[in-house]
């Protein structure tokens, strides 16, 4: 059984924030610890806006549960009547976090059958001590910065093996199928690396810095493209002087592919290619013809490919 570090900090801020709520002798002690637990999540950006969320939300719940209470009494019906209201006032000024939390809360009025202004000084002690204490054990995030790092090295050298063997597999379609099956699990593994830059990202309050995030989701869009390329890649059969400079791009990408490289030494060799291609005289049999269909088509993807990195180059 594996205790995650998110598991641990709600087991320790929880009994915490119920033995302050104790030591404060506040009515409902309990509801502190349970706020606390609710609030606790993976990042520190995340924790704060839940926070911030859940005292805005009681306050919406005190002012409709008192408009209630004051026209029905303290009755069930009076408390359906304030659900009727909360729940798409929360839904329309995006507090949904709030709901469950704050209607809690509320029925403490109505176990008490006031809402006296100590009553609702006391709510706002449980939820500033629970979301306090979820706040506090979140200030404390391990740093993930090297292990985003060794996952963009890892997926840069994957991709320089891929291309290296799309060109020493051209014309060889049951190896190309391999090959597309290791990319959607590089692509896979990029979707994960981007989950936690995305999370990196939130655990720094002041920090606009998003810059790992879409690292990943560009990589996300290249792979996208390899993929298309290899489904043609896996029905090519064409010449082998048709596909030679085809061979020769993706070498040349293989060993310059990096993180730093803006792409444009590649896209002037893709452009180069394809104007001998063009230059070239047209196949005369169907065959042939839907050959070179197909890499005009691989050209223009191995296009996109590398202008996808020179765009996110140029907006870093």
């Amino acid at each position: 059984m594996k205790i995650g570090l998110r598991t641990v900090k709600t087991a320790v801020a929880a009994p915490v924030a119920l033995l302050l709520a104790t030591g404060l002798n506040l009515e409902s002690a309990a509801s502190a610890a349970i706020i606390t637990i609710l609030t606790v999540t993976n990042t520190k950006r995340s924790t704060a806006k839940t926070a911030l969320n859940r005292l805005f939300s009681l306050t919406l719940a005190t002012a409709i549960a008192a408009v209630c209470f004051s026209l029905l009494g303290f009755h069930p019906l009076a408390f359906g009547l304030y659900l009727l209201l909360f729940i798409p006032l929360s839904i329309r000024f995006d507090l949904t976090e709030g709901i469950a939390v704050s209607s809690v809360l509320i029925t403490h009025y109505l176990a008490a059958s006031e809402i006296s202004v100590s009553l609702i000084i006391n709510e706002y002690l449980l939820m500033i001590i629970g979301v306090g204490c979820a706040l506090t054990a979140n200030l404390y995030m391990p740093d993930t910065e090297k292990k985003i790092q060794e996952d963009q090295m890892v997926v840069e050298v994957s991709m320089k093996k891929m291309l290296s063997q799309m060109s020493t597999y051209l014309n060889q379609p049951a190896k190309e199928e391999l090959l597309r099956q290791e990319c959607l699990s590089l692509r896979d593994f990029v979707r994960d690396a981007q989950i936690q830059a995305r999370e990196y990202e939130e655990n720094h309050f002041f920090s606009g810095n998003s810059y790992y995030f879409e690292y990943f989701a560009m990589r996300r869009l290249q792979l996208n493209v390899l993929s298309d390329m290899l489904k043609i890649l896996n029905r090519l059969n064409a010449e082998s002087e048709d596909v030679q400079e085809l061979r020769e791009l993706f070498e040349f990408t293989a060993r310059t592919l990096a993180e730093e490289n803006d792409g444009s030494d590649i896209l002037t060799k893709i452009a180069e290619t394809d104007q001998r291609y063009q230059q070239k005289k047209l196949p005369e049999s169907r065959e042939a013809f839907e050959e070179r269909a197909m890499l005009f088509q691989l050209f223009q993807l191995f296009q996109d490919f590398i202008e996808i990195k020179a765009g996110f180059n140029r907006n870093k």
